[in-house]
């Protein structure tokens, strides 16, 4: 099969790799029918998690169709339309009994395209199936469902519960990327009073507006002093840096009002400054997070009830051998408008299996 292969910093390329088989009974061989690029993974490029070893398929969101199954796979069989959760979890160990399936400690966490291979491929083992993906009723289309993967409930479970919105509250988005803007769209579960987005890039900026933003400000136009003059000089409830660089986190600490929260969503490769001479007194919360998407089912039930929008994120498709050009779109955002890319289709009317590799 084909599938999109780590080879280094800033290197990857789209190649010939062997089919997945299934190795533990509890895995599901999957055949990727939607499959889209995450910010994780462009950081993985930068080489900001050295985890990733060359030769990983990378990936770790997707809807596909179960091809096959191993013996203590009783949730899904073959032929059934699936969502691939970017987690993987045990279900046996004591963060999997907590529903933090993210810190799971009996083989599971984020593995896919991170120590296991992803999704970024035309087929992939998912190891803990039973809990790993999602059968998919018919009403949710592929390419909105594959938003349900990572984005909205790490947004969902990172920004808008660790951060506790709530009625009223003057909430602030650090970055209007694909988490930023799904963080925004859950945040309006909770009522806020008003929902501030920060980004560089006008375009989403626009999406943030087109997704519930009450206000939006360049990051460059003194967006500090934006919250200061809607907040009388209070500073915001809830601020969440969706971006992963330390110029970020550290403008989110000083947008919070005392007694306020900080939840850090991005993903860090260089160390942040904690300028506690400053935050020590104003009981400020600060929260850091992997998403486990144990709120998956919740949104999965938005989805189908037509409560959660996804139509602004999803701005370019490409066939899935086309995954070099739709990195480079993705990772050119700011030039390009790409909010989210997805990958896919032609849909497939059969299922078929792949060969198993000869002994």
């Amino acid at each position: 099969m084909k599938a999109l292969v780590f080879q280094g910093p800033g290197r990857k390329e789209w190649q010939e790799v062997p089919d997945p088989v299934v190795k533990d009974p509890g895995d599901a061989i999957v055949r990727v029918d939607v499959v889209t690029i995450c910010g994780t993974d462009l950081h993985i490029l930068k080489g900001d998690v050295p985890e990733v070893t060359p030769g990983r398929v990378l990936g770790h969101e997707a809807v596909g169709t179960v091809v096959d199954t191993g013996s203590d796979v009783h949730t899904v069989r073959p032929g059934d339309r699936v969502l691939i959760s970017c987690i993987s979890a045990c279900g046996r160990c004591r963060f999997c009994r907590e529903g933090r399936y993210g810190q799971c400690r009996g083989g599971g966490g984020w593995i896919l395209g991170h120590t296991v291979d992803g999704t970024q491929a035309e087929y992939v083992r998912v190891p803990f199936a039973d809990l790993s993906v999602h059968p998919l009723p018919d009403s949710i289309d592929s390419f909105d469902a594959v938003l349900l993967a990572d984005i909205f409930p790490t947004a969902y479970e990172v920004g808008v519960l660790n951060g506790a919105v709530r009625p009223a509250d003057t909430v602030v988005v650090v970055g209007a990327g694909p988490i930023g803007l799904a963080a925004v769209a859950t945040a309006r579960f909770y009522s806020p009073g008003r929902i501030v987005a920060v980004d560089l890039a006008e375009s989403r900026l626009e999406a943030a507006r087109a997704l519930g933003a009450d206000a939006t400000v360049n990051a460059g136009e003194d967006p500090e002093q934006l919250v200061a003059d809607l907040t009388d000089g209070l500073g915001a409830d809830v601020v969440m840096e969706a971006v992963g660089v330390p110029e970020a986190f550290e403008m989110c600490t000083r947008m919070v009002r005392p007694g306020g929260r900080v939840a850090n969503i991005g993903v860090h490769g260089k160390p942040a400054a904690l300028h506690l001479e400053d935050l020590w007194i104003k009981d400020v919360t600060i929260t850091t997070g992997l998403v486990d998407t144990s709120s998956t089912p919740l949104l999965l039930r938005m989805m189908a009830a037509g409560r959660l929008p996804s139509a602004e994120l999803v701005t370019h498709r490409f066939e899935l051998g086309e995954m070099e050009e739709a990195y480079e779109v993705f990772g050119s955002a700011a030039e390009t408008g790409a909010v989210k890319v997805a990958l896919g289709g032609p849909q497939h009317t059969a299922v078929s299996r792949p060969d198993p590799p000869v002994a």
